[in-house]
């Protein structure tokens, strides 16, 4: 049985990421998706009815992450995309049966876990319907917040935007001390942290890739610095109840 110590984990809110936190994404399903967002992003760039260069595709994927956070929002603010089209092609990625892996134990963890729990994935709303359905998990979130949901004043924020994140405090009536944003991805982390967020960062499905925007998937190195905004590292969101006491 878990016994929290302090007032302030009594009822937490945590806000659980999808990719590379409760599944292994990094094995086939970002690998597909990278690759139809390629298709997509020379279509667009190309020009008499010539695709671009890998060359060019690959340094708009990697400029917009890095100036944006998310590829989409640049190509939707410099060459005039719908989000919807863009969402809908790169996630056009066939059954997802034999693409998915995952530990076993996700729902008995979520039961095990003190507080609300909600989904905040950048992904699509229905593909991340479907991946919650498929990993049985989809009765233990109170909320399903998807990259649709995440419009402030009339312009798509999605992670690490300050400014979701704090309209989606205000609509839960919760201080941002009492929630545990669980995530694999350091700038959304960050930009939580600022907020006043605790922090949990999920480390065993990510890859070079992840941080490079690149092709590279060599596995990360066993040891990584901890950032100061970080205030656990886990490998496994499974280690999340023995690590409770951190998260003061």
């Amino acid at each position: 049985m878990l016994t929290v110590a302090t007032s302030t984990l009594r009822a937490p809110v945590w806000l659980f990421d999808l990719d590379n936190t409760l599944h292994d994404a990094s094995h086939a399903i970002f690998p597909a998706i990278s690759a139809n967002m390629n298709v997509y992003i020379a279509r667009v760039l190309g020009a008499g009815g010539v695709p671009a260069s890998q060359a060019v595709v690959d340094a708009a994927r990697l400029g917009y992450w890095k100036r944006y956070g998310a590829t989409l929002l640049g190509m939707i603010r410099h060459h005039q995309v719908q989000a919807a089209d863009f969402l809908r092609e790169t996630h056009d990625i066939g059954p997802l049966d034999r693409m998915m892996r995952a530990e076993r134990g996700l729902a008995r963890l979520l039961r095990r876990l003190p507080g609300r729990k909600i989904l905040l994935t950048n992904a699509p709303n229905h593909y991340s319907t479907e991946i919650v359905r498929r990993l049985k998990l989809h009765h233990h979130f109170s909320q399903h917040v998807a990259i649709e949901h995440m419009h402030v004043h009339g312009q798509l924020r999605p992670k690490p935007s300050k400014l979701m994140l704090r309209r989606l405090l205000r609509r839960h009536g919760v201080a941002a001390r009492r929630c545990i944003l669980v995530e694999d991805t350091l700038a959304n982390l960050k930009s939580a942290s600022q907020l006043g967020l605790r922090t949990v960062w999920v480390t065993q499905y990510l890859r070079v890739s992840d941080f490079s925007g690149q092709g590279r998937r060599a596995p990360l190195p066993r040891t990584l610095k901890l950032p100061g905004y970080v205030d656990v590292k886990v490998k496994s969101v499974r280690q999340l109840p023995a690590r409770l006491h951190r998260l003061r």
